[in-house]
């Protein structure tokens, strides 16, 4: 059922149009280099088993979610980014893009990789070149293959709308880059946002590290960090296409005595307006293929968690009809963590692509439109009120806000005391937002 990302790859490439505020348009199916670009994971999915979440991770019914939840709002990658904001160029001239030569051959290959990006990364690529197999130059690179792969499809399939590429700067270390795209004819709005972000730990965020069992070693009272994501919300305008979000975010800290702690968190979940059986079996059953990669017990574990914490509390039901999520994954190793991640990663847009293109021209009622307003405003509830993410970045000092709120829709709805009426579609989603489904068997 799942078409891998890797053959977007034959479509053409998308990137920042030079000079003209970060508009995206095609060009070859090559890169200027005549790169084919590659997909999210260019080294392949590698079997593995025994994927875990930490100590801290194996107590409490949602565990590590405040922690990485909040760090998502630190870190940009729910996605709160800090700093001023500029326009992105795809390849500037430091970033060391240049014709082959014999004599640089992994200047070149990274070069290559980083044309087909919707910016340059965030590190400066000499860094990166000296740090080829260290997990945060290759999640960096994964995350910024995996934004320009979800918008080249995002693109294509809206046809009309173009992303506009912002490029941040954080003053106390790091950066990101945010792709939105508004008002097109298939997306109302679509954010895909990453940040590659380093510095000292707050106060605040530490004691929630505490909190939740980490045991960590300051030194003077600091506590160096880096951490990076992609994170993503999509909201097309038509009622039976659904909305999706996903987020895929690493994390390390640095003890005073050099010992390094690190984690992966992440998910993608699906919020339609109208339930759609066939699109539900279609999306989770992509996302479980994806897991099964790596051990049967994931998808079945992560789906759960997935719907326990997309819950409205006060309204006694799921955001949507789930997915996968998960926290403080550390074990069994680094390496076979990342690729689960990649995999996860690699999952989204055959996982969702599809469902978009079926329905984006679907004729609809003015009381459909009416009722994905509404399902908009519980989705706008859930961000502010629930997600630890959101609201750690909208009190933490020298947040930028725009990128915070990104997930929200351009518009939504509230009225008072509204209810659809019994055995009606709207009912019927209601009904599986209160009692989840298994989708997969």
């Amino acid at each position: 059922m799942a078409w891998y990302l890797g053959r977007l790859s034959a479509g053409p490439c998308w990137r920042a149009a030079r000079g003209g505020c970060g508009e995206l348009r095609a060009w070859s199916q090559r890169c200027a280099t005549g790169h084919i670009c590659q997909p999210p994971g260019t080294a392949g999915t590698v079997h593995s088993r025994g994927l875990a979440h930490g100590p801290s991770a194996r107590g409490g019914p949602w565990p590590g979610t405040g922690l990485a939840a909040a760090l998502a709002g630190l870190a940009g990658l729910a996605t709160a980014a800090f700093g001023h904001v500029h326009r992105a160029e795809m390849v500037p001239k430091s970033s060391g893009a240049r014709s082959p030569s014999p004599e640089r051959p992994q200047e070149d290959d990274l070069a290559r990789r980083c044309s087909c990006f919707m910016a340059s990364p965030v590190t400066d690529l000499d860094e990166l070149r000296k740090r080829p197999g260290d997990m945060k130059t290759k999640m960096e690179l994964l995350i910024l293959e995996t934004q320009a792969q979800v918008c080249q499809a995002l693109a294509q399939v809206d046809g009309v709308a173009s992303f506009s590429v912002d490029r941040w700067e954080r003053k106390e270390g790091g950066g990101g880059i945010s792709c939105v795209l508004q008002d097109g004819r298939v997306f109302e709005k679509a954010g895909v946002s990453i940040s590659v972000v380093h510095g000292n730990l707050s106060e605040e965020a530490a004691k929630q590290m505490r909190s939740r069992g980490k045991v960590l070693k300051t030194k003077d009272g600091k506590l160096p960090f880096s951490a990076m994501g992609v994170s993503s919300v999509i909201h097309p305008k038509n009622p039976h296409a659904p909305t999706i979000h996903f987020n895929y975010r690493y994390f390390e800290v640095e003890e005073a005595d050099g010992t390094k702690q690190w984690w992966f968190g992440g998910g993608c979940d699906l919020t339609p307006t109208y339930l759609n059986q066939e699109d539900a079996v279609h999306f989770h059953r992509t996302l479980k293929e994806a897991c099964d990669q790596h051990g049967p017990d994931l998808y079945p574990k992560f789906k759960k968690w997935c719907d326990d914490y997309f819950f409205i509390a006060h309204r006694g039901e799921r955001r949507g009809i789930g997915g996968i999520f998960f926290d403080d994954l550390d074990s069994p190793s680094k390496e076979e963590v990342f690729r689960f991640v990649q995999s996860c990663a690699q999952a989204v847009v055959p996982s969702y692509i599809p469902l978009v293109k079926k329905h984006c021209d679907d004729s609809f009622t003015p009381q459909e439109k009416l009722w994905q307003q509404l399902r908009r405003g519980r989705y706008v509830e859930f961000n502010l009120l629930y997600d630890r993410g959101t609201k750690f970045g909208l009190f933490t000092p020298g947040s930028r806000i725009e990128s915070i709120l990104m997930s929200l829709p351009l518009t939504a709805r509230w009225e008072y005391m509204h209810s659809p009426s019994e055995n009606s579609k709207e009912a019927e989603i209601l009904e599986v937002l209160r009692h989840p489904r298994d989708w997969v068997h």
